[in-house]
């Protein structure tokens, strides 16, 4: 049983969240294949960004972090509650709960369309599936009914898994094969903008941008290099947002981030955007004394280290939410709003959803205990409470959108 005790061991680290920290556990070996592969790209064509290394550190289709055909292995290995890191949703699925409330204000400020589909890019093995349909069926929501449900995911394994999650709550006819023609419906990313691929980069004395390679040292080993950045598109970045580093301040870009959008809003011909994340607006973001914020996690450790247990530990940084912001309204979306994930849930109700779980026969005092121990840590600003959550809308009334005033 997860008790307020255990939460309170529980160490919120500026990114994921990981239970009890060690830092001296040990780390896995990197992935040959995968170091392999690396090795051969920087000999054949030189160093190579740290964007496109995290690319293939957690996304090669064959021994990448995320991608490797598996959820959490045996070791406890990979993303979820089982493993590296604990999003919201797997710590309870009253956080699905109060995300429907939400749906359904977007499903009836769009007019109740008899078809609203929901794209969750990221969905791992389905907490937030799970608890968003469990939530519409416990409120006994009309929403139920027109909702079909269309799972992203970069590893069939999860997806397999999602589905038999669904399978064991009655609720896998709810769910579709992802199809990313426009449809009317909301688009989730819950923790997704932080792992995608960044360029780091340093500034200097005389206001140029250095961004740090990763090269091949003589003895056959990874390291880092620095270089003259590799597009100007970095630099513009910070000079739209009036950012200057300070002279061998280090710190992340991620120009990923408006091409998952732009694909992300595509997608999407009425509806919502609603994005997740732990980041702060580009000034804050770039603080000279908060420095990098690229991190590595595994089995309950957290360093700054990208160049060890390659394919086999989680690689994330703070995302820009000024850039995030920028890159919905490019994509043609109109902002609805930008809170917390502790006053999103307050403004859904979920004190109320937790009053009504005291209240279930169906429920003994070890899960209540339990709810209200993840609920303490969804709350809390110095965990996942303190996550932004930013919505943007296509043709979407913003008058009425539930967490939204």
């Amino acid at each position: 049983m997860t008790g307020d005790r255990e939460i309170a061991r529980r160490v919120e680290v500026g990114v994921r969240t990981v239970p009890e920290l060690d830092p001296a556990a040990p780390l896995p070996d990197s992935d040959p294949g995968l170091v392999g592969r690396i090795t051969a790209e920087i000999r054949r064509d030189g160093p190579m960004t740290f964007a496109r290394f995290m690319e293939i550190a957690l996304y090669d289709p064959e021994s990448g972090y995320y991608t490797a055909n598996r959820a959490t292995d045996e070791a406890g290995t990979g993303p979820g509650r089982g493993g590296d890191f604990l999003t919201a949703p797997e710590g309870h699925p009253i956080f699905g709960w109060a995300l429907a409330r939400h749906l359904e204000s977007v499903w009836v400020a769009l007019d109740r369309p008899a078809r609203f589909v929901v794209r969750e890019h990221g969905a791992g093995t389905g907490a937030l599936a799970a608890g968003i349909l469990d939530g519409l069926r416990r409120a006994d929501s009309p929403l139920l009914e027109a909702i079909r449900y269309q799972p992203v995911d970069a590893a069939a394994a999860r997806l397999m898994a999602l589905r038999r999650r669904l399978e064991d709550l009655g609720l896998a006819d709810r769910l579709e094969v992802f199809d990313p023609r426009p449809e009317t419906g909301a688009v989730l990313a819950n923790e997704l903008l932080d792992a995608l691929p960044v360029h780091r980069v340093e500034g200097t004395a005389g206001g140029d941008l250095l961004e740090r390679f990763v090269a091949v040292a003589p003895d056959g080993t990874l390291t880092t290099t620095l270089g003259p950045a590799s597009t100007p598109a970095l630099a513009a970045r910070l000079e739209s947002e009036a950012v200057r580093l300070a002279p061998g301040q280090a710190a992340e870009v991620c120009l990923a981030l408006d091409r998952w959008i732009a694909a992300a809003a595509a997608s999407l011909a009425r509806g919502e955007l609603l994005l997740i994340d732990y980041g702060y607006p580009a000034a804050d973001l770039y603080r000279p004394e908060r420095g990098s914020t690229l991190r590595a996690y595994h089995r309950h450790r957290v360093h700054a280290d990208p160049l060890v247990a390659i394919g086999r530990q989680d690689l994330t940084a703070h995302v820009d939410l000024t850039a995030v912001e920028r890159a919905g309204i490019a994509a043609r979306l109109a902002p609805i709003g930008r809170t917390s994930q502790a006053e999103l849930l307050a403004a859904l109700g979920v004190g109320e959803l937790l009053v009504g779980l005291q209240a279930d026969p169906g429920v003994d005092l070890g899960r209540y205990l339990e709810a209200r121990a993840a609920l303490v840590r969804m709350l809390d600003p110095r965990v996942t409470g303190g996550f932004a959550v930013v919505a943007f809308g296509r043709d979407l009334p913003a008058n009425g959108i539930a967490g939204f005033g």
